[in-house]
């Protein structure tokens, strides 16, 4: 694809009303779009679609989600910011390009540096969900000037830390199995397993049944891939040495113990040299699509730091 295309709803046609008038309806609908008169810039690894005018922030989706994982802030952001809105190729119904190798995260973040600079960009107030929160992580790391103040949805330096490891050759076999076993679901639809990731990502069902979409439009081999990419990279040793300012949103509810998620947080970014911790109650890991009131409360306050 030329240029990456987030779904958008479209008002059906019901029986009798007149084709202008469905083309109206139409048309409002696409003026409307969180992510209408977007511009997109499609590379090997990424689209970045922006928005808006205003200081820049940049909002990165995680494993197998598509740019719409923002739709429901990217609207009142873009009345006082420039957005970008990140979108790994595979993800979202887009076709892989260069994701169907190694090295999809690392080409992300150059990318998106890239894209920045072209921009004329600096120091934006970059968040990300779960893998694109780590991606943030590299960004602020590689790329200081890139970002002002970063905030991290639900992710740690080192997802190995919930498995219990303490080195990455711990799990590196395990993520190769897990790579390929996702990878072996290509072409082959499965809305079981869909549905069965969606449950295990959010408590609401409507939010459910969005990350089961999601899940089911992605590209399967990319996804195997970014998910080894993102248990083996390791960023422990670096937190200490990102001068940015970090917010952590934890979401918890279920069997997601404040307490237990918080000891987990605290430690995992112990190092930071600038912390703050949001907890957002009754969420499952799409805190946006959980609670999403509680999330833009989050984020506006972040932004207006």
């Amino acid at each position: 694809m030329d240029h990456a295309e987030f779904p958008e709803p479209q008002p059906p046609r019901p029986a009798g009303i007149p084709r202008w008038l469905a083309i109206a309806l139409a048309i409002y609908v696409a003026i409307t779009s969180p992510f209408a008169h977007a511009q997109t810039a499609q590379m090997d690894h990424i689209s970045v679609r922006a928005s808006g005018k205003g200081t820049p922030v940049v909002l990165i989706p995680g494993l197998s989600s598509p740019g719409e994982t923002w739709a429901g802030v990217a609207t009142g952001l873009a009345a006082k910011h420039r957005v970008y809105v990140v979108q790994i190729n595979g993800f979202g119904g887009d076709a892989p390009q260069a994701n169907l190798q190694p090295g999809i995260l690392a080409g992300a973040v150059a990318e998106l540096d890239a894209y920045l600079a072209k921009e004329h960009v600096h120091g934006a107030a970059v968040v990300g969900h779960s893998m694109g929160g780590l991606i943030a992580l590299m960004l602020a790391k590689a790329h200081p000037g890139d970002v002002s103040r970063l905030m991290i949805v639900d992710a740690l330096p080192w997802i190995g830390t919930l498995f219990g490891a303490q080195q990455v050759a711990q799990v590196e076999a395990q993520g190769k199995a897990l790579r390929d076993q996702m990878a072996a679901l290509y072409g082959k639809p499965n809305p079981a397993n869909d549905q069965a990731v969606a449950a295990t990502n959010a408590l609401k069902p409507e939010s459910r049944a969005k990350i089961a979409g999601w899940s089911a439009m992605a590209d399967k081999r990319v996804s195997g891939q970014a998910l080894y990419e993102d248990l083996t990279t390791d960023l422990r040793g670096d937190v200490a040495s990102i001068a940015q300012p970090i917010t952590l949103v934890m979401p918890y509810g279920g069997a997601n113990g404040q307490a237990q998620a918080e000891a987990v947080y605290r430690s995992a970014y112990a190092s930071a040299q600038h912390f703050a911790l949001v907890a957002i109650g009754d969420s499952g890991h799409f805190a946006m699509l959980d609670q999403p009131a509680a999330f833009e409360a989050a984020l506006t306050a972040f932004l207006a730091r």
